[in-house]
């Protein structure tokens, strides 16, 4: 079943690159609020990337390679050090800093006395956990100091997650290149099923959203910039921009590029400068703020190589609260460990080409759950672009637009139970059963959307006969 899927993806993309023509959608009134019943012939949509004048453009981000270059520039910088777990793989934390937790609130004159045997400051807080920076002791020395007193549950470093892909253009078009990644996953039949619902809400936690973009600005709920503690999560990177396209670009406009989901809204997140990268802290508070605003799913195309307790903590709440948490493996070809992709709470995403290979850039293991197209896929991009990008980064939101269609499709899921129809319904791609490059094997949106349909309760089918007899 690997090799036949492999070959068929390989002649798709070469089939359909030679037909390239318009999109040829049929108009329908479907809705915000359909999920099935209608029929779209598999193979009608030819996506074609546009810029604002309406000509087909493809910008091509050679975003590995400028991860290196991030990698690089962080280890250049006095203030930011480095934890190394084998020779190659590092992952990177704010020097003079500390992320402490607490046992019970610390007092004001508790929190004095460690501002001045420290020498610094309180700069963060979230729930019990503090971010403490000091003007002459480094990170060890701060660890050492939290470690001996008695009211804090644990201190660790500010850890640095970076995203799993980068912007910087290289200025490269392509002309009319198809969305491979689409059928090579079932998408078109699966939407015979459910193409989404705009009450399942899926929040990006990444450097947040082109909030202006025409393809995704009609797509957008409320969201929240953790580093500015406001309401307007703009994109000044291009990556969360490209995430929530490949998950929910509108859908049948005659514009831009298709998303997985017609229907599901957008929860933008900002937890990462326009550098490419945040802290683990910023990432748990805007995890914090996604759970207690009505996420359903969340994505996290983000990551390093350190267990971090702040993160955790972050991840059990939002699991303990139904949410689907899915994360990128990493792009450096590596199988140590990444988080949060490494959590048990949480779908682990590799990263799939077009002949149905691990990409070469994915990072594998045995914590992969679950593989998705991620070599030059075509997405939304910040000031109102588009762009191909690579990435377990790309390979991420698929799972998480997947998900988002399983939930439209049986909102009664539980989290759990999203999850494992994922993987039950994957294709397997390696050798037969779990492995290590893919997981499970290749997300299958429409073989998933049928075992989400099998799995209603009889008492939610008589609820939606009821609902189609009075429409």
């Amino acid at each position: 079943m690997g090799k036949n899927r492999a070959y068929l993806l390989a002649g798709v993309l070469v089939i359909l690159v030679i037909a390239a023509s318009s999109l040829l959608f049929k108009e329908e009134d479907a809705g915000e609020d359909w999920e099935s019943g209608a029929t779209v012939q598999s193979g009608e949509q030819i996506a074609r990337l546009q810029n604002n004048s309406g000509n087909l453009v493809n910008m091509s981000v050679n975003n590995i390679q400028n991860g290196e270059n991030i990698k690089n520039r962080l280890n250049q910088n006095p203030e930011i050090k480095a934890i190394y777990h084998n020779k190659r793989d590092a992952s990177h934390y704010y020097d003079h800093e500390a992320a402490v937790d607490f046992i019970e609130e610390p007092t004001s004159d508790e929190l004095d006395d460690i501002t001045n045997d420290i020498n610094g400051k309180v700069v963060k807080r979230l729930n019990s956990t503090y971010i403490f920076r000091s003007e002459s002791l480094d990170t060890p020395a701060l660890l050492d100091y939290f470690n001996t007193r008695p009211n804090v549950e644990f201190a660790e470093a500010n850890f640095i997650l970076m995203q799993n892909d980068i912007k910087m253009p290289n200025d490269v078009y392509y002309r009319e290149k198809y969305q491979w990644n689409l059928p090579a996953i079932e998408t078109e039949k699966g939407w015979n099923i459910s193409r989404g619902n705009k009450r399942i809400e899926i929040a990006i936690v990444d450097t947040g959203v082109d909030l202006d973009h025409p393809d995704l600005k009609n797509r957008l709920v409320k969201g929240y910039n953790v580093l500015e503690n406001n309401s307007h999560p703009d994109d000044d990177n291009g990556h969360g921009t490209h995430v929530a396209g490949i998950i929910a670009s509108e859908t049948n406009n005659k514009e831009g590029i298709a998303g997985i989901t017609w229907f599901n809204k957008i929860m933008p997140i900002k937890a990462m400068g326009a550098e490419g990268y945040g802290s683990t802290f910023d990432i748990a508070r805007g995890l914090f703020w996604a759970v207690d605003h009505g996420a359903d799913v969340i994505n996290l195309s983000l990551g390093n190589y350190q267990r971090s307790e702040v993160l955790e903590e972050a991840i059990r709440y939002a699991y303990k609260h139904n949410v689907v948490l899915v994360a990128a493996a990493g792009n450096d070809n590596s199988s140590q460990p990444t988080y949060p992709a490494s959590y048990p709470e949480v779908l682990s995403v590799s990263a799939l080409n077009f002949d149905g290979k691990r990409a070469d850039f994915s990072n594998y293991g045995d914590y992969i759950d679950v593989a998705a197209p991620g070599v030059y896929i075509p997405s939304t991009y910040f000031k109102k672009q588009y762009a191909a990008l690579s990435g377990t980064s790309m390979a991420a939101p698929h799972v998480a637009g997947l998900a988002g269609l399983i939930l439209s499709a049986n909102s009664e899921l539980s989290n759990r139970e999203v999850m494992k129809i994922i993987k039950n319904s994957a294709i397997d791609m390696g050798g037969r059963g779990p492995d290590n490059d893919f997981g499970s094997g290749l997300i299958d949106v429409n073989n998933s959307l049928k075992s989400a349909e099998d799995s209603k309760s009889r008492r939610q089918k008589f609820r939606e006969r009821l609902r189609d007899l009075f429409q």
